[in-house]
Formats: structure tokens, C-alpha cells, sequence
């Protein structure tokens, strides 16, 4: 189904996170988006799995953004993001990567950068499930069955 690439990131509240054996949960669910007109179909995913109040399931928003190749650029788009996210608790579950977006959508098992992906992933940075697009209950129960399952 796809894998992430491995990488180095920071949440918003400046935690480092080694991806993908770095990750919050054996089983994270990822909100991955490339554009920021795209933030209302992830808003509709955290609505949708209520996940500001489920604390059974382990979340991080994943802005993926071609990687502007220097700190000061990475420190713009963060200083905006912080601007958008003001609240501690969404800014350590924000985890902008900066990368080579195609790269890491071919890596990913993704089918572009038009829509948005709610996407399982454990440690050794497997897909585990994915869905596309806007909320769908369907998409999301079958997500919710993922992340409950145990490894081996």
C-alpha cells in the first residue's frame, strides 16, 4: 500500500520526531495535506472521527510542503502555521514535513497532491489503511478497525 519515507520533523511545540520509529503509537493515524485551501477536509476528518475528544486514537496533522531549502524559509511557513494553530494541544499534534512532495507521495503509495489522505502508519513506516478525500463514515470505520488491530 505504500510506506513513508523516513525523516526528521518537528511538531509546532518544537518536538523532534524521528519518522517513522519515532512515531506518538505503534498505529498512527495521519492527516496528511498538501495545500493550505485542503485544511477544511482535514478539519472534516477530526470532526468526523472526533478525535479532539477520543483519546483512544493516536493523531498528527501532516502538512507535506516542498521543502524551501533553507531554515528561514522552513521558519516562515512554520511562524504562519503558528499563527494558525495557537492552541498547545494543536500545535503538538501539527507536524509540517518539509520534503520533496512527489518524492514522498510516490513513497507514500499516494495518488497525487489533490485531495487529502487520513492515512494508518506504524513504526516501520507502513500504510496500514488509507482513504481519500472528504469524511466518509465508511472510510472511517474501516480506519478505526486498522488502528484497533495488534501487530504480531
Amino acid at each position: 500500500m505504500g510506506r513513508l519515507p523516513a525523516f526528521m520533523a518537528r511538531t509546532l511545540d518544537r518536538q523532534a520526531v524521528s519518522v517513522p520509529e519515532g512515531l506518538p503509537a505503534e498505529r498512527t493515524l495521519a492527516l496528511i495535506a498538501f495545500k493550505s485551501t485542503q485544511q477544511a477536509h482535514i478539519e472534516g476528518w477530526i470532526q468526523g472521527l472526533n478525535l479532539k475528544d477520543d483519546p483512544s486514537i493516536t493523531w498528527l496533522r501532516m502538512p507535506v510542503l516542498n521543502d524551501p531549502g533553507n531554515a528561514a524559509g522552513r521558519s516562515d511557513i512554520e511562524t504562519r502555521l503558528l499563527r494558525k494553530f495557537p492552541a498547545d494541544a494543536e500545535r503538538a499534534r501539527m507536524m509540517p514535513v518539509f520534503t520533496d512532495r512527489d518524492h514522498f507521495v510516490r513513497s507514500a503509495g499516494l495518488s497525487g497532491t489533490d485531495q487529502v489522505y487520513a492515512v494508518v502508519v506504524n513504526r516501520q513506516g507502513e500504510v496500514l489503511a488509507r482513504a481519500e478525500g472528504t469524511f466518509d463514515a465508511d472510510k472511517a470505520q474501516s480506519l478505526r478497525e486498522t488502528l484497533k488491530q495488534r501487530g504480531f
